[in-house]
C-alpha cells in the first residue's frame, strides 16, 4: 500500500484505464524530464492470469470480483422494474484488462459525426485515420490477421489475431450464413472502417504467437520501467483541487473495495502543469461534480459549492443494448463452458497448451465470427414503423453504420445456477446506436465511495425495442441451422404462447438450411418484446457523460479536451465521446488516448509523441 513518492508532479491522471495508461506512457517516453502520476482505484494487473489469459474474462463478472465496479442502475419501468447492472473496469488498464478481447472498430462516419455534427475540429476520420495508422494502429497494433490492409498497422506492441483456435461454432455459423443469407456477402476484414453488412471471421485483441491478451498496461507501462512515471493503485479520487479556477491537484484516499482494511485519510497531491480526469464514464463526471463542476441543482442537492455551472456533466450516457440467447449444443461443439465452470481437468489441459504453445481455448474468447447488420428493404419493413424515423435520421445516409452486431459465442453466458453442466452456444446481438439516453450523477458530495445515481435509460425509445426484436429473430434462424444445434435452452428465450412453430424446445438436431423462416404471430411479437425488456443487458460500452461538444449544447469539454470554465483540467477517456460508435469501445478508447497524448504534448511544448 504505497502513496505517491512526491508531493507535486507535472501531470496527474485521475484514473488508470486504457486511455490514461496509453497517454501517460506516450508522454513519459517523449520527455524523460516530466514527472507523471497515475492514480487508479483498482489494483495492478501485471502478469496475473485473470488478465493475461484471454478466456478468463468471464471470471471478472463473478459477484465477488474486485476487478470491475458493478454500477447498479435505478429501477426501470422499461425493464419491468429491473435495476440494470453495468460493470466498468476497476484495475490498472481498465477495460483493456478485463474485456472480452473482441476487436471491433467504429465506422468512419462515427468520427466524422464527432467533427461535423458535434463541432470538434480535428476529430473526423480524415484526421484520425493517419493517427490510427501512425499511432493507435501502426505503432500500437500489430495486425496479425492479414498483411497490407490499408487501414491497419503492423509494427506495434498490441497484437490482433484470430486467437488460438478456430472453433466449429464459428465455422458452422459462417457456413450457414453463406447458404441462408445470400443477400449479404463475406469480407476478409469486417473492421476496415468504411463498410459493413458482410459476414466474416472476427478478430481479437490477442497475440497470435503468445496467446496473451493485448492490454494497455503490459505494453505501455509494465514493459517500460519509466523512471518518470508512477502508477499507484488502490486510490480513489474524491475531487479536483482548484485555486483561482485553475486545477492544481487532486484529493484522494485509499479505495475501500481494493484495500478494505486500509485507513481512509484524505490526502492531496499537486500538479504543476495539468490534471487529467480519466476515470471513465462513471468516474470522470462524478469527480467533476464532487469538485463543484456541474449543474447547480445536482450540486446543491449534494452540498457541493459550485465552481462552474456545467449542466452537461453526467448527462448523455450511452451504451449498447445486448442480449445473449442460449442454445443447446452437441457434444462435439468446441466451447468454453467447462472452462467457465472451472472444471479442473479441462482447465489443466487448456493451461498446459497455452503455456506451451500460446494456443487453444484459453487463447480465445469464444467469438469466431459475426456481422455488422444493416436491414434489407424487406427487413426494414419488418422492423416496423417505430424504427422508421431512427432509420431515416441516423442510418439511411450513412451506409457504413450498422444497426446491430450479430454473432455466435461458444459458451453459455447466462445465470450458471439454472444451467446444467453440458455444452452450449449463444447468439449475441447488440444495437450499435440506441436512441435512448441515460445519466450518471453523484448521490453524495462528501462520500466519494458512494455509488452514483445511475439511470441507464435502456429501451425508453421504441426504436431500440424494434432493433432487438429483429436481432432475436435473425439470430435464431441462423442458430437453428447450425450442425451443433440441439434446440433452445428455454429459460433464456421468450415464453411464446401455446404450442406453435415459434415454441422453444430441445431437439435432436438442426433444421435444413432451406427450411422456411419462422412466422411469428402478433402474440409471439409481444412475447419477444417482453423477453427483450427482461433480458437486455449492458455491453460494457458506457460512454458520453463528459461529452466533447459545444458548451451551449450540453458539452463538458472542448476539442482540446479542456473542461469548460476552468484552467489546467482535461478529460481523456471514453466519457468524452459525444455520440455513440458502432463498435466495442476499446479501439475508440485507444484513439482517445493517442489523441490526448498529442494534444497534451502540443499544449506543453513536448515533441516526439
Amino acid at each position: 500500500m504505497s502513496n505517491p513518492a512526491h508531493s507535486e508532479y507535472d501531470i496527474i491522471f485521475a484514473g488508470g484505464g486504457a486511455a490514461a495508461c496509453l497517454a501517460a506512457g506516450r508522454l513519459a517516453d517523449a520527455d524523460s524530464s516530466l514527472k507523471i502520476l497515475v492514480l487508479e482505484q483498482g489494483l495492478h494487473t501485471r502478469n496475473i492470469d485473470a488478465h493475461t489469459q484471454p478466456a478468463r474474462y468471464f471470471s471478472h463478472l463473478k459477484p465477488t470480483s474486485k476487478t470491475v465496479t458493478f454500477n447498479v442502475g435505478n429501477p426501470s419501468e422499461e425493464l419491468g422494474g429491473r435495476s440494470l447492472v453495468t460493470p466498468s473496469g476497476r484495475c490498472v488498464g481498465g477495460g483493456s484488462s478485463v474485456n472480452f478481447t473482441m476487436y471491433t472498430r467504429a465506422a468512419a462516419s462515427d468520427y466524422d459525426d464527432w467533427e461535423t455534427v458535434y463541432g470538434n475540429a480535428g476529430w473526423g476520420s480524415k484526421d484520425l485515420l493517419p493517427l490510427l495508422k501512425k499511432a493507435c494502429f501502426a505503432t500500437t497494433e500489430c495486425y496479425q490477421v492479414k498483411p497490407n490492409e490499408p487501414t491497419h498497422g503492423y509494427s506495434g506492441p498490441l497484437k490482433v489475431s484470430w486467437g488460438g483456435i478456430y472453433t466449429n461454432v464459428g465455422k458452422q455459423f459462417l457456413e450457414v450464413a453463406s447458404q441462408f443469407d445470400k443477400e449479404r456477402g463475406f469480407a476478409d476484414d469486417p473492421n476496415g472502417l468504411y463498410s459493413c453488412n458482410t459476414y466474416g471471421r472476427w478478430q481479437k485483441w490477442i497475440d497470435g504467437e503468445t496467446g496473451r491478451r493485448s492490454d494497455v498496461p503490459h505494453h505501455f507501462i509494465y514493459n517500460k520501467n519509466h523512471e518518470n512515471l508512477e502508477v499507484i493503485d488502490g486510490k480513489r479520487i474524491k475531487r479536483v483541487i482548484f485555486e483561482n479556477n485553475r486545477a492544481v491537484g487532486v484529493e484522494y484516499s485509499n479505495d475501500v473495495v481494493s484495500l478494505p482494511d486500509a485507513e481512509q485519510t484524505l490526502r492531496g497531491v499537486r500538479a504543476s502543469r495539468l490534471v487529467v480526469l480519466s476515470a471513465g464514464a462513471f468516474g470522470s463526471p462524478t469527480i467533476l461534480e464532487r469538485s463543484g463542476v456541474g449543474a447547480k441543482t445536482i450540486l446543491d442537492q449534494n452540498g457541493v459549492k459550485q465552481v462552474v455551472d456545467l449542466p452537461g456533466v453526467g448527462e448523455n450516457y450511452q451504451d449498447h443494448n445486448v442480449i445473449f440467447v442460449p442454445y443447446l449444443a452437441s457434444d462435439d461443439a468446441e466451447t468454453l463452458d467447462a472452462l467457465f465452470r472451472g472444471e479442473k481437468e479441462e482447465e489443466e489441459r487448456c493451461v498446459a497448451q497455452w503455456v506451451k504453445e500460446g494456443k487453444g481455448l484459453l487463447a480465445h474468447n469464444g467469438i469466431d465470427a459475426g456481422v455488422k447488420l444493416r436491414p434489407t428493404a424487406e427487413e426494414l419493413e419488418e422492423l416496423g414503423p417505430e424504427f422508421q424515423n431512427r432509420w431515416q435520421t441516423h442510418f439511411a445516409n450513412a451506409p457504413d453504420k450498422p444497426v446491430i452486431w450479430l454473432g455466435p459465442v461458444a459458451a453459455y453466458l447466462g445465470d450458471p445456477s439454472v444451467a446444467s453442466a453440458r455444452k452450449y452456444y449463444s447468439m449475441g446481438y447488440f444495437t450499435h446506436y440506441p436512441a435512448s439516453l441515460g445519466k450518471v450523477h453523484i448521490k453524495s458530495g462528501e462520500d466519494h465511495h458512494a455509488a452514483p445515481d445511475f439511470a441507464p435509460g435502456f429501451l425508453s425509445d421504441p426504436a431500440d425495442v424494434a432493433a432487438l426484436r429483429w436481432g432475436y429473430k435473425k439470430s435464431r434462424e441462423l442458430a437453428r441451422r447450425m450442425g451443433i444445434y440441439r434446440g433452445e435452452f428455454t429459460p433464456g428465450h421468450p415464453d411464446f404462447p401455446g404450442n406453435t412453430v415459434a415454441t422453444c424446445k430441445e431437439r435432436d438436431g438442426s433444421i435444413d438450411t432451406s427450411a422456411p423462416a419462422i412466422v411469428y404471430t402478433a402474440d409471439d411479437e409481444k412475447a419477444i418484446e417482453a423477453y427483450s425488456r427482461k433480458f437486455v443487458q449492458t455491453a460494457w460500452h458506457s460512454l458520453g457523460t463528459c461529452a466533447m461538444m459545444p458548451r451551449e449544447k450540453g458539452g463538458v469539454v472542448d476539442e482540446r479536451l479542456n473542461v469548460y470554465g476552468v484552467e489546467g483540467l482535461k478529460v481523456a477517456d471514453i466519457s468524452i465521446a459525444p455520440g455513440n460508435v458502432g463498435a466495442n469501445t476499446y479501439s475508440t478508447a485507444l484513439v482517445i488516448g493517442e489523441k490526448a497524448a498529442v494534444i497534451i504534448g502540443e499544449d506543453l511544448g513536448i515533441k516526439g509523441i
